[in-house]
């Protein structure tokens, strides 16, 4: 019985360590790069030992995988079918497309993404990590929600995986490479930018 609780009671314990281990991690990544953050400084950084960090995630690679992951959950509830943004599917799709350029278009994310890129054409590998713990899994999230959008008869999708890259790359348009290079799209542009993504893709995928 005196196990059992321990083993209970260490439970929390874990879960809190590898919370502050990923957001030590997140905020490492994000500072100055994969290339740069070090085990030992984000073991520090959240108050664990090198060990303890082996131990959850495996290596560096399996650390950033989680970082990536944790930073994209904050999208999900836009995407996920137990939390679907509410009113019509037009209200749904301008919810979903501003959020999503809110949330690229922050400069924390900006600078990531110019160092994953960096570092990328030195270690392909890296780009991949990131792709598949981040925009990939984005990618599969919103087509779920394309897909269950056309199973209730709002929309006429046969692919929701071209459907949601469609939308995406609608929703971006030209803002996001203006981001890219220190350019901000002003409020009325990104309005009138998704507003415009959301008309051609009903006139696209609405049923007539």
């Amino acid at each position: 019985m005196s196990t059992l609780i321990r083993k209970r009671q260490g439970r929390p314990s874990d879960i809190a360590k590898r919370k502050a281990i990923v957001e030590a991690a997140a905020r490492s990544f994000f500072d100055v790069g994969f290339a740069a953050s070090s085990i030992e400084a984000i073991a520090a950084d959240a108050g664990v030992s090198k060990v303890t960090v082996y131990n959850h995630f495996g290596d560096k690679r399996g650390l950033f995988t989680a970082a990536v992951e944790q930073e994209c959950e904050k999208m999900r509830g836009y995407f996920s079918l137990e939390e679907l943004p509410k009113g019509s599917i037009r209200e749904r799709l301008t919810s979903i497309g501003e959020a999503m350029f809110a949330f690229l278009s922050r400069p924390e994310m900006i600078q990531f993404e110019r160092r994953i890129a960096a570092e990328t054409e030195h270690e392909p590998s890296i780009g991949q990590a990131f792709l598949k713990a981040g925009p990939w899994r984005m990618k599969q999230g919103f087509s779920a929600f394309l897909a269950h959008a056309a199973q209730s008869g709002e929309l006429e999708i046969a692919d929701p995986m071209l459907a949601a890259e469609q939308f995406v790359s609608m929703c971006k348009g030209m803002g996001d490479l203006e981001r890219r290079f220190g350019s901000v799209p002003s409020d009325e542009d990104t309005k009138r930018r998704i507003e415009g993504a959301v008309d051609v893709f009903l006139a696209a995928y609405a049923p007539d």
